[in-house]
């Protein structure tokens, strides 16, 4: 499935909810992030966890034929739902689509507008590192073809 597909998914599930309750897309959001594989305790590590965001969170990435694989964990259960939702858009994905991948979706279900100024820039830091990951593959894969 690619990107857009999913994100598309995603923002369905949250039109679900009721446009004035945030109650229960948080509640959504934070059963998304107890859905999240869980990463690799040698992966909880100060170097993978992302700068700028509130809470702890964690994020590895591995490339496998020829796909990122995202891992991810956090202490704070709304972020980890936060990273849940990311992981899903761009895991599994091949580094030039996350590189190339929008993230308007994120506007479209209200998240941004209704996170902290803290936890919204943490998403941010999210999305970046995310892109920095694929980015990193994206110029091994080169240097291997």
């Amino acid at each position: 499935m690619s990107i857009s597909a999913i994100q598309e998914e995603i923002v369905a599930e949250f039109e679900f909810f009721d446009p004035e309750s945030w109650d229960e897309r948080y509640q959504y959001v934070i059963d998304l992030g107890k859905s999240l594989p869980l990463i690799d305790a040698k992966y909880k590590t100060e170097e993978n966890i992302i700068k700028g965001c509130q809470s702890k969170v964690w994020l590895h990435a591995d490339y496998e034929s020829g796909k990122v694989v995202y891992s991810a964990d956090s202490d704070a259960i709304l972020t980890k739902g936060l990273i849940a939702i990311l992981i899903r858009s761009f895991s599994h994905q091949a580094p030039k689509d996350i590189l190339e991948a929008k993230t308007d979706f994120i506007d479209r279900i209200g998240l941004k507008e209704h996170l902290s100024p803290t936890r919204a820039n943490g998403l941010v830091s999210m999305v970046k590192q995310i892109k920095m990951y694929a980015l990193a593959f994206s110029s091994k894969s080169e240097q291997q073809a």
